[in-house]
């Protein structure tokens, strides 16, 4: 047996502020930001297990605090168990009372256990030797079931409704992985919509975006109708009729301000509004959907863990999920929530507009697409052009299309030089 001897946290922030990369109209200025967590062990083979949660400045060395708080506690435990057992390992971290008491499971605390058990995945896909879609796509139904905890899910997806999902998707996992090797995985580009650009910026990157062969963009919007409009007019002439144009208010929008604001962009043939208003207001999801309809709802990247997916799928407030790698309890809770898009027939398209977040929740809708969805059709993961260069398997786009990653883990781990030099340190 082997046992955990160290945890490592470091504060990590790139300065994207400088370039304005990643504003929009409820973030003017975020400095893409990861709490960084290595798991130290004593086996042979040397691995360590790598998992982070994304920040975006300020703040990162309060998560940073709580995800070394946590992690501490494997210290000295024996390592092969805890792999063995990933769903109960996920139950003992979520239900630690004291822990949980400052969610419950929701924000800084719920985040910094995902951090743990991302690193664990990480740390189990590479004694396995595969990458971690491949690994999760590989296990049985009843395996994956094991990962997921049902309490408080019942009433919308039971454990069995979730085996028969993974068992009717078995027959041809072999095939779509095969599948996933030779075409990827399709991707939509918000490179060229960030606020904070100028219009011939905007302009230059939305022809090179065609030009790269994507077929979705994304814009930012929010701040001012007017605005919004001239500058999704800029993009719609760029990209042409044929490539889908999404737009995101990152949360900016009271529910009547939503429904008016995006009602008076229809006219640029939306491919969804992303979080229109409060994440966590499930209801005003709900009546937004209804008001802009036929335009699709999009969110999740700000929903706190798998209850509020649940919600927003019973009350029909998100027509597109929006899974994040860091934001829930990590692996087990997103495949959680992945099952519950399965059973209301919802299309996945992560988030991944952030340090990281393109290299780890790949792995999540490549699992999605040969063991439970069974397709890419009309899914796309997010992908931003920044950072990538930091991390050891950085994400390949060919054709607009995410390479399946080969390397062994979840794609968390930096290079070591980029830790040192990206790592913060207060002023004085």
């Amino acid at each position: 047996m082997s046992k955990v001897v160290a945890i490592d946290v470091t504060d990590i922030r790139f300065p994207t502020s400088a370039d304005l990369d990643g504003s929009d109209a409820m973030n003017p200025d975020p400095d893409y930001s990861a709490a960084y967590l290595r798991v130290d062990t004593d086996a042979q083979d040397e691995h360590a297990g790598f998992g982070f949660v994304f920040t975006i400045g300020r703040g990162n060395d309060v998560q940073a605090a709580a995800v070394r708080s946590l992690a501490e506690q494997l210290v000295g435990r024996e390592v092969e168990p805890m792999l063995a057992d990933l769903g109960g390992m996920w139950r003992e971290l979520v239900y630690d009372s004291q822990w949980r008491w400052l969610g419950p499971e929701k924000g800084v605390s719920h985040m910094a256990v995902g951090a743990v058990v991302n690193a664990l995945w990480d740390l189990r896909a590479k004694r396995e030797g595969v990458p971690l879609w491949q690994l999760l796509a590989r296990l049985s139904p009843a395996e994956i079931v094991d990962l997921v905890d049902f309490r408080y899910l019942t009433d919308a997806l039971t454990r069995d409704e979730a085996l028969e999902l993974l068992t009717a998707a078995e027959p041809g996992r072999a095939e779509r992985e095969a599948t996933l090797f030779a075409e990827g995985y399709p991707a939509y580009t918000t490179t060229p919509g960030w606020l904070g650009y100028s219009d011939e910026k905007l302009a230059r990157l939305c022809k090179e975006a065609v030009a790269d062969g994507y077929h979705q963009i994304k814009l930012k919007v929010g701040a001012d109708l007017e605005d919004d409009k001239r500058r999704l007019r800029i993009a719609r002439d760029a990209v042409g009729p044929d490539v889908k144009i999404a737009i995101d208010a990152n949360q900016r929008w009271d529910t009547a301000e939503a429904i008016e604001w995006v009602n008076a962009l229809a006219e640029f043939d939306l491919a969804w509004i992303e979080e229109p208003t409060n994440p966590d207001d499930v209801l005003a999801h709900a009546a937004i959907a209804r008001g802009v309809d036929p335009v699709p709802v999009a969110t999740g990247e700000h929903a706190a863990n798998r209850v509020m997916f649940k919600q927003l799928l019973q009350a029909g407030g998100a027509q597109v999920v929006q899974i994040d790698a860091t934001r829930v309890a990590g692996v087990n809770e997103n495949l959680a929530i992945l099952l519950l898009a399965a059973k209301f027939g919802v299309r996945v398209c992560p988030h991944a507009g952030g340090v990281g977040l393109c290299e780890v929740v790949q792995h999540l809708s490549m699992f999605d697409a040969v063991a439970l969805s069974g397709t890419t059709e009309d899914r796309m993961i997010e992908y931003v052009d920044h950072l990538h260069e930091h991390f050891l398997e950085p994400v390949v786009i060919e054709n607009a299309r995410y390479r399946a990653p080969q390397r062994p883990g979840s794609g968390a781990e930096m290079h070591a030089a980029s830790v040192q030099e990206f790592t913060w340190t207060p002023a004085g």
